[in-house]
């Protein structure tokens, strides 16, 4: 590798190839394979450490809610404006600042003292992982020119998956086997995986221009964070009806100035002209209805089934593992058959699948076998899902110009975050409120001996898995009330 320094100067290296070297490449790879794993674990194995959390903390439902959704909240309003970052000050140096803020934030989550500290420092990791998550991709697009390009992304796609499914089992068998402060290591095992990552980047890039004519949407950022925020909070705190209904309506009127902003903004984070796009619509919309019920499931899943039925963090870990293994082994199968037959027919039927694997949940779950019945419903659920992924994202490509495809990309992978957000908020009075009507004297999620706490906690579960197999099949109903034979739409550019 050949590098020029600019006379009398201690700059840094230029590569005469460009952005990288074709030998750096797979050092490129590899550090985005490590960041993308880094986002994906994170949010399943906060999800099975919960009641660990909670006993360590001193934590309520309320809060453990924030634990999750404050990463959701910050992640959901700035994935779309964090992409551009990147091209505004350098792909290369704000894919390492995400990190770098990734794992620092980690370290943060790792040390934290009470509840509220936990929740700051999520949201700080989920303004990491929205610069992190986009670049990821977009290195790999960057380093490898076009010809390459699809196995790279391959090899990114099957390690992800390989390591979002190993993440959880390890997770669980730390847990299981560490004692009940081990949940501070799985934060802080981020923080040599990142530093590697930054190191593996920075160290074999070479050129990494920016570009100063691209507009960052800052208006549209803070609008959107703060639209949800007051949303998120105001779902929340229905339940206690301490001004829930003032604050879901604020963050419903600043939603709506956001949607202003963005149809007059020069360079909006969500150009609207895409939802002119009847497939594109209703794919977000299925998007949405569809993720609601996985974020449901997989918030509440864990904690029902380590505090409710004394089921250890490694057996727990399990539930999530069918998921990971069907999209692995099916998704592209499922986009291939997309590509023959056209999107709309695997959309209908995934979701109906995932649904009927929620109602199995929900009507086995008081028999409290988590191998028999909980395990197998949830192959379903993975078998579902990999019917879906796929054709989902080839609905969202095909209903929009090739020179948009990244922004609807995005908006796509937004959506799916803001409904893990706001459908964690939107349940969490159902479940206090089924849990006390059904004898349950403790907290949902809370390890306990108490009288009828197993069982309050499972007729709560019970009521969140109907709710997440209806969520379902209304995505099928959207998928076939709205998803036309793919077909680029004609829209005109923002």
């Amino acid at each position: 590798m050949t590098d020029v320094r600019a006379p009398g100067t201690n700059a840094a290296p230029v590569f005469r190839e460009g952005f990288c070297a074709p030998a750096a490449r797979p050092f490129i790879l590899a550090s985005a394979i490590l960041a993308s794993a880094l986002g994906f674990i994170d949010g399943t194995v906060v999800s099975i450490a919960l009641p660990a959390i909670r006993a360590s903390l001193g934590a309520d439902l309320l809060q453990a809610q924030w634990i999750h959704n404050a990463y959701m909240l910050t992640i959901s309003a700035l994935i779309l404006i964090g992409g551009a970052i990147g091209d505004r000050l350098g792909l290369a140096r704000v894919f390492a600042a995400g990190i770098g803020l990734f794992v620092g934030a980690s370290l943060l989550c790792a040390i934290a003292s009470s509840p509220l500290f936990l929740i700051l420092a999520r949201a700080f990791q989920g303004v990491g992982a929205a610069i992190m998550v986009p670049g990821s991709l977009a290195i790999i697009a960057r380093a490898y020119p076009r010809e390459e390009r699809g196995r790279a992304i391959g090899i990114w796609a099957a390690a992800s998956a390989i390591t979002t499914a190993l993440g959880p089992i390890i997770g669980g068998l730390a847990l299981s086997l560490g004692g009940p402060e081990m949940w501070r290591w799985i934060f802080a095992i981020n923080l040599p995986l990142g530093a590697l990552a930054i190191w593996l980047l920075l160290s074999r890039v070479g050129l990494d221009p920016s570009n100063s004519d691209r507009q960052l949407d800052v208006p549209g950022a803070v609008l959107a964070t703060l639209g949800l925020l007051a949303l998120a909070w105001g779902l929340t705190q229905l339940e206690h009806g301490e001004g829930a209904t003032l604050w879901i309506a604020t963050g419903a009127v600043i939603l709506l100035v956001f949607l202003w902003v963005e149809a007059r903004a020069p360079q909006p984070m969500m150009p609207l002209s895409l939802f002119a796009s009847r497939t594109f619509s209703g794919a977000n919309t299925l998007a949405f209805t569809l993720y609601s019920a996985l974020g449901i499931m997989f918030f509440f899943m864990p904690m029902t089934f380590i505090a409710g039925w004394g089921v250890t963090e490694i057996e727990a870990s399990a539930a999530f593992a069918p998921l990971s293994v069907f999209l692995s082994l099916l998704s592209s199968r499922a986009g291939a058959l997309a590509d023959r037959i056209g999107p709309k027919p695997l959309l209908i039927v995934g979701p109906i699948i995932v649904g009927v694997g929620y109602g199995l949940i929900g009507l086995l779950a008081p028999q409290q076998n988590f191998w028999g019945h909980m395990v197998p419903a949830m192959c379903l659920v993975g078998l579902g899902m990999s019917a879906v992924v796929a054709p989902l994202s080839t609905s969202v490509m095909g209903a929009v110009e090739d020179a948009q495809s990244g922004i609807a990309s995005g908006i796509n992978n937004a959506v799916t975050r803001m409904a893990g957000l706001i459908s964690v908020a939107a349940v969490g009075g159902i479940v206090a409120t089924v849990y006390a009507a059904s004898g349950g004297t403790e907290s949902f999620g809370l390890e306990s001996d108490a009288p009828g706490h197993a069982a309050a906690m499972t007729t709560a579960f019970q009521t969140l898995a109907y709710i997440a197999g209806s969520l379902c099949w209304l995505s099928a109903v959207v998928a076939a009330m709205f998803i036309d034979v793919p077909q680029k739409a004609q829209i005109d550019s923002t």
